[in-house]
């Protein structure tokens, strides 16, 4: 009997979100569940990989802008039933992951470019919108967005800004939530509402800053209005050589007291001595940096003398513009099949950002936990986000094959034991749980640590905005 009333009543919720959003943009369908359960999450990949079922979906449903998304929250309200909203299936922290089942919301129908304000310098973009699309609608008027990450062709607006994305030059331009001036976001009971059209004013909190970061735990996104910026005049390149990483830091750091690069890429000596080598052809013991700078070519003059001299000062070697060029055409190469890591390999990036007085400190103390308490495990990174105060470790670990469990379980264990430590020790040094990669179902037992008692702060908000509990369960730990 139990049985028969969940079909029955399964049956009256798929027939409620037809009406909502159109049938042909439904589906039960066994392969639809299947391939919105396994996201870039390498949990969820090698869980796959291993023959075994991640959690699925009851529901895939596609709705194309606010108001049929708001009508699919409110069925999930009335019903209790959890929703769980995806973008590009990009994600690495499983934040995505429908853990709990129920509706997964899938934004990609919400892709349409609504506006390109050139007086206002913005495009006006549905949450599910491809970044590279929107790339090449602003570079059709002459304009550029300035945001290059290396999931640019399969991420979507949303799921930038739900995870606090960043890209290649956000030393010049910033984060996503630098280049987003307004939203559109649908809360937890269907209320459709507009973030104010000018970001970081004193008129109460920020309500962008609730929202960004905030992984569809608060609310889903669906339309935003995105930043674009005037093509540089001029974008020189510049690679160069450190003998040690604490020099690099230093010439970093008082490169960005005196004027902004667009791109600071400095790599570690195990990077350097692998990607950097294989990728870029560096050949040379030492630690790789790549700078890049840009804007109107007088100005880009004086700082091209600017950075020569200061990084003369600290022992860099020039190495020219030409491993700095091959680096920019490379950009996303990296992150392609045969150059990144993948099955049956385990990584993980774990990066953390500190201001510079804690960076060096966290990146030697990792290194030393992960590769002391696993051995099996080697660590590398690069520093690829700079700030006047500070800077970001991109920082992974990587474990053959070979030394991978076979066993999905022990796999798993393995896996968070590595995250646990390393994050953990980061934290214990001054560094946060994550910088741009989201926090999900990976990291969230770690944000109590985090936090301590200003947790109760996104709790609060979530039990006042949420009370049902229905949005993204058990992500961004929550």
């Amino acid at each position: 009997m139990k049985t028969e009333m969940e079909r029955f009543i399964k049956i009256q919720i798929l027939t409620e979100l037809e009406d909502a959003v159109g049938r042909e943009n439904c589906s039960v369908r066994e392969i639809d569940r299947l391939t919105h359960s396994v996201d870039y999450f390498w949990l969820s990949r090698m869980w796959a990989d291993r023959g075994r079922r991640m959690p699925e979906a009851d529901f895939i449903v596609s709705p194309k802008d606010a108001q049929e998304t708001s009508k699919v929250v409110k069925i999930a309200n009335y019903y209790k039933i959890p929703i769980t909203t995806w973008g590009g299936g990009g994600g690495t922290q499983g934040g995505a992951i429908p853990v709990c089942g129920g509706i997964l919301l899938d934004t990609k129908r919400m892709d349409k470019i609504y506006e390109i304000n050139e007086e206002g310098m913005y495009i006006e973009c549905g949450a599910g919108t491809i970044y590279k699309h929107l790339e090449w609608a602003a570079n059709e008027r002459g304009y550029a967005t300035m945001h290059y990450p290396s999931s640019l062709t399969c991420s979507t607006v949303g799921g930038f800004l739900a995870h606090r994305g960043i890209g290649v030059v956000s030393t010049k331009y910033g984060k996503i939530d630098d280049m987003v001036l307004q939203m559109e976001v649908v809360l937890p009971n269907g209320d459709i509402i507009q973030t104010s059209p000018a970001p970081k004013h004193a008129a109460g909190p920020d309500l962008n800053q609730i929202f960004i970061g905030s992984e569809g735990t608060y609310g889903i996104i669906t339309k935003a209005q995105m930043r674009i910026y005037e093509q540089p005049e001029t974008r020189r390149f510049r690679g160069f050589l450190f003998k040690d990483m604490h020099g690099a830091f230093m010439a970093g750091r008082e490169i960005l007291q005196k004027f902004k690069p667009s791109v600071m890429r400095l790599y570690d000596d195990a990077e350097t001595a692998s990607l950097i080598k294989k990728i870029v052809g560096v050949e040379k013991p030492g630690a790789f940096m790549n700078v890049a700078y840009e804007g109107v070519k007088e100005l880009v003059d004086v700082e091209e003398c600017i950075l020569l001299d200061t990084f003369k000062k600290y022992g860099a070697e020039d190495l020219g513009s030409g491993y700095g060029e091959k680096w920019w055409k490379e950009k996303i190469t990296f992150f392609y099949p045969g150059n990144m890591m993948d099955l049956p390999q385990m990584f993980g990036t774990m990066d953390t950002i500190a201001p510079y007085d804690k960076i060096e400190k966290i990146y030697w103390s990792m290194k030393k936990a992960v590769e002391s308490n696993f051995p099996q495990a080697k660590f590398i990174a690069h520093f690829s986000h700079w700030y006047e105060w500070g800077c970001m470790i991109y920082d992974r670990f990587i474990i053959e094959g070979k030394d991978v469990p076979q066993d999905p379980e022990e796999a798993m264990r393995l896996h968070n034991a590595v995250w646990t430590l390393g994050v953990r020790t980061a934290i214990e040094n001054g560094g946060v749980v994550n910088d741009h990669h989201g926090v999900g179902i990976k990291l969230g037992r770690l944000m109590k640590e985090q936090y301590g008692p200003a947790m109760q702060v996104f709790e609060g908000l979530k039990k006042s905005l949420d009370p049902n509990g229905i949005m993204n369960p058990y992500k961004l730990g929550l």
